[in-house]
């Protein structure tokens, strides 16, 4: 069982302790380049007084892109050497519990997803056309399609290893059971999100949002056994919204095919959400089969070996 992969490792609290400390270590140090160029480009007195929607237009888009992802890049792997060297676990069990890494899990989640917010995005074009203009630049679409397709699958992994890897596994084997870890990592999830500047720009209710995503992605993971349709999910998420479509009010403001120049509804970016979760979580439990969800989603956690 994936959660009962802790005890393939050392699973003392300590070292989940010192791990969450040494990933927001990492991260922090990586981030620090970004802080660099911004100040380096606005000046830090300027900058003090910026807003972080401000900030994110400092920089030439694709530079920010790279910048913010950068940290990502560096907590994925600073994520599985914790795991290896501080727990001593081997690193296929913090991702699954098959034999080994599922691709073709990671490849139909993707594909699923990627097509679900292709056809909503096209449906929201035929019907509010006036809502979107054209965005493309050859040669800054390309370089953003360079740093996305590099460096947004190391983020979305990470936020996957860590969320409902490594939390999971740790706060499992800390409260024996499975429904506290996927309401704790859900909620944190939100919470981490809640200094977007779409959060700004619609208000925290949108963190309702990111608590539902979160939950989706912990509730795929403990039927599924593994981290691989999470991984495929996210993935496919994340690029859409950085290649299709951007706006000057989201995190990703990137060089993209549209912009979205309408004035944001907050139901709306509650509701489509919540409509593609549902239909993607039915054709995943008919295709997998999944049962026994109160055992799964709520079950005990125990050493069994």
């Amino acid at each position: 069982m994936f959660i009962e992969n802790a005890y393939k490792g050392k699973s003392d609290a300590w070292r989940y302790i010192v791990g969450i400390f040494l990933i927001m270590l990492i991260y922090f140090m990586a981030s620090m380049p970004f802080g660099i160029a911004l100040m380096a480009e606005a000046g830090a007195g300027k900058l003090a007084g910026m807003s972080e929607t401000e900030m994110l237009s400092v920089l030439e888009p694709n530079t920010t892109l790279f910048y913010m992802l950068l940290p990502f890049a560096f907590a994925f792997f600073g994520i599985l050497m914790i795991s290896r060297f501080l727990h001593d676990q081997p690193l296929k069990f913090l991702v699954t519990s098959r034999s080994s890494f599922d691709w073709s899990r990671v490849a139909f989640s993707f594909l699923l997803v990627t097509a679900l917010a292709v056809l909503s995005l096209a449906i929201d074009l035929a019907l509010s056309p006036d809502d979107y203009v054209w965005n493309y630049d050859p040669e800054r679409f390309f370089g953003l399609v360079l740093i996305a397709v590099l460096m947004i699958p190391l983020q979305t992994t990470a936020e996957e290893l860590l969320m409902r890897g490594y939390l999971f596994q740790g706060l499992g084997a800390a409260f024996k059971n499975r429904l506290a870890p996927l309401l704790i990592t859900s909620i944190s999830f939100g919470l981490l999100h809640s200094l977007n500047p779409e959060v700004a720009k619609l208000g925290y209710g949108l963190i309702s949002i990111y608590i539902i995503t979160g939950l989706f992605l912990g509730i795929i993971t403990l039927m599924d056994e593994g981290l691989e349709l999470s991984i495929g999910f996210h993935a496919a998420n994340n690029l859409v919204i950085a290649l299709l479509v951007t706006s000057d009010w989201t995190a990703f403001q990137t060089n993209s095919l549209y912009k979205d120049v309408s004035d944001p509804v907050l139901a709306e970016y509650i509701i489509l959400p919540v409509i593609i979760y549902s239909l993607v979580g039915f054709i995943l439990t008919k295709k997998y089969k999944w049962s026994s969800w109160k055992s799964k989603l709520t079950g005990s956690v125990s050493n069994s070996s």
